[in-house]
């Protein structure tokens, strides 16, 4: 069975920066494959292209432009914001509130997102909203691990359940 769109599929991989040669930014194995719903829009487009087609026991490497990837870093998404919000019960848990921590937040949707900590003021907090691995090439080697039809639950929820994927 090929990698195609709507196949579950799972896969071992190791993420690097720039090339194989780069800093090590996540290793996923083989005794806890990353496990995804293909062709749903889970993954990058470019990832993608570069695992269509493959079957089990298929081996991988690709690199990706920060473009391919996460974009380049933007100025818009630093962002000075009120101390306050960072309030509980009228005080800063300075643990909690450091330079170089990555925040989780919500934007005006509602939606969940990650800051980073660049600053903090007497009265303001500067966060940057960038990717982590915005501006940065990716290099991405790995073996597809499993193939198999997806559940018509799997299909209509657009994710997949059980080992590996989301428990309802």
């Amino acid at each position: 069975m090929k990698v195609e769109k709507n196949k579950v599929i799972g896969m071992t991989y190791i993420l690097s920066k720039d090339d194989v040669n780069g800093e090590l930014v996540q290793e996923v194995s083989k005794d806890k494959p990353f496990v995804v719903l293909f062709g749903v829009g889970a993954l990058l487009p470019i990832f993608e292209e570069n695992l269509e087609g493959l079957a089990v026991g298929d081996t991988f490497s690709f690199a990706l432009s920060s473009e391919e990837g996460y974009g380049e870093k933007t100025p818009e998404a630093i962002v000075d914001l009120d101390k306050k919000i960072f309030e509980v019960e009228g005080k800063v848990d300075d643990e909690f509130l450091k330079v170089g921590a990555n925040i989780p937040m919500q934007n005006e949707q509602g939606h969940p997102l990650n800051g980073l900590v660049l600053e903090i003021g007497e009265d303001k907090v500067k966060m940057d909203f960038n990717h982590p691995l915005a501006g940065q090439g990716l290099y991405f080697t790995g073996e597809v691990v499993e193939v198999r039809e997806a559940s018509a639950e799997e299909l209509e929820h657009g994710h997949v359940h059980g080992a590996g994927g989301h428990q309802h």
